[in-house]
């Protein structure tokens, strides 16, 4: 018998050894998977479409806007489809953001097989934290950003104009804003993924921290309306998450990156002459 076709028995056992399936069954499980999901979103809306109903939603996340605009004033819809359809798009967006534990479930479900343990440790808990801070982004946008914004947008507007946002417009904006802190607020996740990876290390995390603050104005510029106020809202965030990154990165590093930076502070500090 041929040696070097015999198996190491030094060698680490390989976990996954014996759990490959065929391309036809992972396109199977990804479809149900992806079923799941769906009809998890679809139970959400029609619960929704019962209570409180699309228009309500609609009420409510045009409520930061109405409290702001001049007395008598409302908003309008310039298509003729639009006080329907707008609402629907709410409602649909609204049970995708309930359904999202049920969808990012089913998605770590299906490439939970293929992982090591060590890899599912790490992928659970980025999962779950990430989605809350996708959260928590929104929730402070909703509630801290869009009330400031639109306050001084009523302040700095002439008296001559007459405020009546369209609602579809309204709509667009709102996603984006939506989209831009939720996403702002995954900073973290990127900086520590990152370091456990091995992709960067802490000392360059923390080297890149004043081009990352430059990098946070330039993005809040693009994503956000052209004003003073939600341009500061949003990158004085990023700039913070960044730090919370940073210092969780610190935790998680390894321990070899971690002597490695021990040790060029230590380089940093001057030499003490013998007394």
């Amino acid at each position: 018998m041929n040696q070097a076709n015999k198996p190491d028995p030094d060698a680490p056992e390989d976990e996954l050894a014996g759990t490959e399936q065929p391309f036809v069954a992972h396109l199977m499980e990804l479809r149900s998977r992806l079923v799941k999901s769906a009809l998890a979103v679809i139970a959400v809306a029609i619960v929704l479409g019962f209570f409180p109903g699309a228009k309500a939603l609609y009420d409510w996340l045009a409520a930061p806007l109405v409290a702001h605009l001049p007395q008598g004033a409302t908003m309008i819809a310039t298509s003729v489809i639009s006080p329907f359809m707008v609402p629907l798009k709410i409602l649909l967006m609204t049970a995708f953001l309930a359904a999202l534990p049920v969808v990012l479930y089913q998605a770590w479900a299906f490439v939970a097989p293929g992982l090591y343990s060590h890899e599912k440790r790490l992928v659970l808990p980025l999962v779950v934290s990430s989605t809350l801070l996708f959260f928590a982004g929104v929730a402070f946008c909703y509630y801290v950003v869009f009330g400031t914004v639109f306050a001084t947008i009523q302040k700095l507007a002439p008296a001559s104009i007459t405020a009546a946002p369209d609602i579809e417009a309204y709509l667009s904006f709102v996603l984006t804003m939506f989209m831009a802190f939720g996403l702002t607020f995954e900073v973290p996740i990127v900086v520590v993924v990152l370091v456990r990876l091995g992709v960067v290390s802490v000392a360059q995390i923390r080297s890149f921290r004043r081009y990352f603050i430059v990098l946070s104005f330039i993005i809040a510029a693009i994503a956000t309306p052209p004003d003073v106020v939600s341009q500061l809202a949003l990158a004085v965030p990023m700039c913070l998450l960044y730090e919370l990154g940073l210092w969780v990165a610190r935790l998680i590093a390894p321990k070899s990156e971690e002597n490695a930076d021990a040790g060029e502070s230590a380089e940093r500090l001057p030499a003490q002459t013998p007394e």
